[in-house]
């Protein structure tokens, strides 16, 4: 072992970004806590004010490949451990899990990642007994792990079994195998310009998709890119920057956006000129989409509130999009937390909300006013079943088929009843991180 091996974080370079990266996988996978909770606002990692840019970076691509590659990760340990990973010491898993991580997916040299592992355990008091275990095994995984990796590449061992059996029954087996794929890689990072996207992706270094989405990787922090502090653009999935478009012109009419937070969407409706009332039931979200609005010098009123249960003007409105709450399966790409927090219980209660929010919006909805409902779930109960559910119970709505000229001519990513349904595996590219979308379902309805 190093003679260093007690030496304080400080002297350790890189040691600080994992240890926070052990906590943060530990709070996903034994506390059930997300990502966000713990990146930002009241409940994130005190520690992370402390890290450089650089090490929050390396820390985010750490917790991200972990649980992006945790089913691997999974068969790799066990094909090394004689009795599986240590269950009564958490943070010998997460140092584990991090190191082997780092071997077989990052572009860390081994013997960085095996020395910092055993540092870690080292550091704790329930775990420290197993630091020649951690070493042996990662020294181990240096030298079979991808071998054992190439074992079960065609199994699609990252993602909960439950999931990828829904997906094989509605998608097919090829597609969900595609999706499942597109998973494993590290997402771009897409941005909503206000105008002259091919200028931005210039300035970027970047590319324009056919939806005028930017796309671009991120190296550094978001905040320090050209444009960001002049509100020139926001970060925002090509696939969730689809459904606002969906109303046509709206320049000057009324639109309600319902569960609004974090406020994509909001901007782009206020951005297209018409007048929006945000609402959401969390104070702290919808402080953030203030925030937002404001660095993007735009303007929307915004609401806190039950969209469920909020009365709304007695005008109505001319067109409402509810981004409903969901199982969030779309989005496993950009918050792999998702896939390993999520239950196949918890649909049913999901849908039943998607279904109050949706008689709700028939009520504010003037006559002649479009609804353009969307979920970031690739679950058909959320979308497909809920707007044929809906469409049974509320005579005086028809569904307006999207046509492909509306989305930049993506014909695939249309239904045969004319809704967008955007999969993981949609624009490919020749390198995996500048392809793919996040899974998207919209329907746009008309009422009578």
């Amino acid at each position: 072992m190093p003679s260093q091996r007690f030496a304080p974080p400080s002297e350790v370079p890189g040691l600080a970004a994992r240890r926070i990266a052990a906590d943060i996988v530990d709070g996903v996978l034994h506390k059930h806590r997300t990502l966000d909770d713990q990146l930002d606002g009241s409940g994130a990692h005190p520690g992370l004010k402390t890290l450089a840019d650089r090490d929050r970076a390396l820390m985010r691509r750490l917790v991200a490949t972990v649980l992006r590659r945790l089913g691997t990760l999974g068969h790799v340990l066990s094909r090394l451990l004689d009795k599986g990973i240590p269950s009564e010491a958490p943070r010998a898993q997460s140092a584990l899990l991090i190191g082997a991580a780092q071997i077989l997916w990052m572009d860390v040299p081994d013997h960085a990642a095996v020395d910092l592992s055993v540092r870690l355990v080292q550091s704790d008091r329930r775990a420290a007994r197993y630091a020649g275990l951690v070493n042996a095994v990662l020294r181990r995984c240096a030298r079979e792990g991808q071998a054992l990796v190439e074992e079960v590449a065609t199994q699609s061992l990252d993602l909960p079994p439950w999931l990828l059996a829904r997906w094989r029954a509605h998608y097919g087996e090829a597609t969900a195998r595609d999706m499942a794929l597109a998973l494993g890689h590290e997402p771009s990072l897409d941005l909503t310009v206000k105008s002259d996207a091919e200028q931005w992706a210039s300035r970027l270094h970047g590319e324009t998709l056919p939806t005028g989405t930017v796309r671009m990787l991120l190296h550094g922090s978001v905040t320090m890119l050209p444009g960001f502090a002049e509100g020139q653009w926001w970060v925002q999935d090509a696939a969730a920057a689809l459904p606002a478009r969906l109303f046509g012109d709206i320049k000057g009419k009324s639109i309600a956006d319902l569960c609004a937070a974090p406020g994509g969407k909001t901007a782009q409706l206020a951005h297209a000129g018409a007048h929006v009332t945000a609402i959401d039931r969390s104070p702290a979200r919808v402080a953030r989409l203030r925030e937002n609005l404001a660095r993007l010098s735009l303007q929307a009123e915004t609401v806190v509130a039950d969209a469920a249960e909020w009365a709304g003007p007695a005008e109505g409105f001319d067109g409402i999009l509810i981004d409903a709450p969901c199982t969030s399966t779309g989005t496993i790409r950009r918050h792999p937390d998702v896939a390993w927090l999520r239950q196949e219980s918890d649909i049913a209660a999901l849908t039943a909300l998607q279904q109050r929010l949706l008689r709700k919006s028939v009520s504010l909805l003037k006559p002649g006013g479009t609804l353009v409902y969307c979920t970031c779930s690739l679950e058909p109960e959320e979308g497909e079943q809920a707007i044929a559910t809906l469409l049974a119970a509320e005579p005086a709505l028809r569904r307006v088929p999207i046509e492909a000229s509306e989305v930049s001519g993506l014909s695939e990513i249309i239904t045969a009843e004319g809704d967008l349904r955007t999969l993981p595996s949609h624009l490919p590219n020749a390198d995996p991180k500048l392809g793919g979308l996040d899974g998207f379902f919209a329907a746009r309805l008309v009422k009578s």
